[in-house]
C-alpha cells in the first residue's frame, strides 16, 4: 500500500501514525474522484490512471471528511515529485520557507502500514483488504 509522509518541519521527525494516504480537501460541487486524482498527482508527481474503487469516507479526529478510493498501480518512489508551500520558519522569525507537502513515500504491506498511518485513517486499509482480499493485499 502506497502512503506518503508529509513534508515540513512538523513532520520532520514523525514517523509512526504520521504517514498517510495521499489526499487533498474539495468544495461542494467538484467531484471527489476527480479531485483525489489531481490531489495524487500535485503530492507526487504522476497522475493516477486504472479502475478506481471507492473505500467510502471516514471522520478523522479533526473532524475532517476524507474520502477515499484505491487503485492498483506500480509508482516508483524514486520518482516523486511533490508540489510545495510556504510557511513562516523557524516560527515568529519573519523568514518564510518553502517545503514539500509529501517528502517521501513508501510501499508497506499491511500490517506496517497500519502502524504507519494516522490513526484516523488505519479502517481504509481494512477496507481494501476486504475489498482485494488478504492473499492479494500482501503479494509482493
Amino acid at each position: 500500500m502506497l502512503l506518503v509522509h508529509p513534508g515540513g518541519p512538523f513532520w520532520a521527525r514523525k514517523d509512526l501514525g504520521a504517514w498517510s494516504i495521499p489526499k487533498g480537501e474539495y468544495t461542494e460541487g467538484e467531484d471527489p474522484l476527480v479531485v483525489a486524482r489531481r490531489e495524487f498527482a500535485e503530492e507526487l508527481g504522476l497522475a493516477p490512471a486504472g479502475d478506481f474503487w471507492e473505500l467510502g469516507e471516514l471522520v478523522q479526529p479533526s473532524r475532517k471528511v476524507v474520502t477515499v478510493w484505491a487503485v492498483e498501480g506500480d509508482f516508483d518512489v524514486a520518482g516523486l515529485k511533490s508540489n510545495t508551500f510556504e510557511l513562516e520558519w523557524p516560527p515568529r522569525s519573519g523568514r518564510k520557507a518553502q517545503f514539500p507537502e509529501v517528502d517521501r513515500a513508501k510501499w508497506f504491506a499491511p500490517d506496517e502500514a497500519r502502524t504507519k498511518i494516522l490513526p484516523g485513517q488505519r479502517e481504509f486499509i481494512d477496507r481494501l483488504i476486504a475489498r482485494v482480499g488478504a492473499n492479494e493485499a500482501v503479494r509482493d
